[in-house]
């Protein structure tokens, strides 16, 4: 891959671009086409880059049809550009709205030169301002893999079965060799299972119906197995390149509502049903200490019976219904590629969407110290989700305020839900409350 020492030019994730408008100008404007060496390769962030010939760059006299006929007064006015990996980049001033600007660039570009080169809007980190990104489509191929994901997210999921069976199975998990002896165990396991891949399945296909509806395509989910919890949800990739950040916050909200909707109901269902068997699951008041939802919703419904170190008999849909609530909190942590990753890169945009990033990367770190869940899951998205989000085609438009709302609620509701319950459980505090 060649690039002009001279010019600082890097990818578009959160990295410093290039900018030199303030030489170009100097020296008498639009920077002069022939002093532009394009180089080859790809713009986005885990797209492989390809050694391209000449006939696929863009040409010069291209830019200049790109710079007379294409962008303009009416839209995005040029002061200087730069190459960029495999196209070129345009410095400028916009003009009236991104949304309404790129849907007239992108009709000319298509007019004039049909699907041969595509047109990103994305944000300037170094001063936050908008610039243009024009590349050939034929630099932006996946990479391609040796084994079929169908293949490899099917491993994953039977894995997760498992997982999910061995983890509400007690008498197991002391002793996982023992499970190759005692098969028919796991069958005790099944209810549990059942509720929380409930609470999966409805995550997961909420996530697809809504893509399906805003055009952007996923790919197979990978179920992450997990010993503790029975799973860690689903890692899943988005194909293509995504229109809008409103889009992607659509997409990426509808997964977590869906699955904190129906884990609520579910805990609710097993705080007032009576336990089938009528013993249900014992366990020691304290475990409501871990989180400060199941906390305060146990104390709220089961008032004076939850008492300090007093040992207390709970429907088991609590605990199904807790773990799948605990599944959708995880992946609502903003960082990276998760589900909060990708809401708080949609509402506060790229600069402030990886700070938040190493900032839950560093508190999971921390958290790990003391709980092996973080542990696992920090090694998970520091390897496997950490980013940085593709570029979308235009970066530059905020979403709707009712998205943004619920973004917030989601990310608002994975709080409570891995925070802890602070209060004592006595009479004493419902009553000051």
């Amino acid at each position: 891959m060649q690039n002009d020492p001279q010019l600082d030019s890097q990818p578009i994730n959160g990295e410093k671009i290039n900018n030199s408008d303030e030489e170009n100008q100097a020296q008498g404007g639009v920077q002069d086409v022939d002093s532009v060496e394009i180089a080859s390769g790809s713009p986005l962030p885990g797209v492989k880059p390809q050694q391209l010939d000449e006939s696929i760059r863009i040409s010069k006299e291209t830019i200049e049809i790109l710079k007379n006929q294409v962008f303009g007064f009416d839209t995005f006015f040029i002061t200087s550009q730069d190459p960029y990996e495999g196209g070129v980049l345009f410095k400028g001033n916009l003009r009236g709205q991104a949304a309404k600007s790129y849907e007239k660039i992108r009709q000319r570009m298509q007019d004039k030169f049909g699907d041969l080169y595509k047109l990103f809007f994305l944000i300037n980190p170094e001063d936050d301002k908008p610039v243009a990104v024009v590349v050939p489509r034929m630099t932006l191929q996946p990479e391609t893999t040796a084994v079929p994901e169908w293949f490899a997210a099917g491993a994953f999921g039977l894995v997760t079965v498992f997982t999910l069976l061995l983890r509400n199975v007690p008498a197991l998990q002391s002793n996982l060799l023992s499970t190759f002896d005692n098969l028919d165990l796991l069958k005790d396991g099944l209810p549990g299972a059942l509720v929380t891949a409930l609470v999966l399945g409805v995550h997961e296909v909420s996530h697809i119906l809504v893509a399906n509806s805003t055009g952007i395509k996923l790919g197979v989910p990978y179920f992450v197995p997990s010993w503790q919890i029975g799973s860690f949800g689903a890692i899943t990739r988005i194909v293509n390149i995504v229109s809008k950040r409103e889009d992607l916050l659509k997409v990426a909200i509808a997964g977590p509502l869906a699955g904190f909707s129906l884990g609520l109901v579910l805990l609710l269902l097993g705080f007032i049903l009576p336990p089938t068997d009528g013993l249900g699951v014992v366990v020691d008041a304290s475990v409501f200490h871990e989180s400060l939802l199941a906390g305060g919703i146990a104390k709220l419904l089961l008032g004076n019976v939850l008492k300090e170190g007093t040992p207390i008999s709970v429907n088991p849909l609590v605990i199904w219904a807790w773990a799948g609530l605990l599944i959708n909190a995880i992946n609502s942590i903003p960082a990276g590629e998760l589900d909060g990753g990708r809401i708080s890169f949609a509402i506060w945009g790229r600069k402030a969407s990886s700070r938040f990033t190493a900032a839950s990367i560093v508190l999971l770190g921390l958290s790990s110290l003391f709980n092996d869940v973080a542990f696992y899951w920090v090694v998970l998205i520091f390897f496997l989700q950490r980013g940085p989000i593709a570029p979308l085609s235009e970066e530059v438009t905020d979403p709707d305020g009712k998205y943004v709302a619920l973004g917030v609620l989601v990310l608002f509701l994975g709080l409570l839900v891995c925070l802890p319950y602070p209060f004592p459980f006595t009479d004493e505090v419902i009553t000051s409350f």
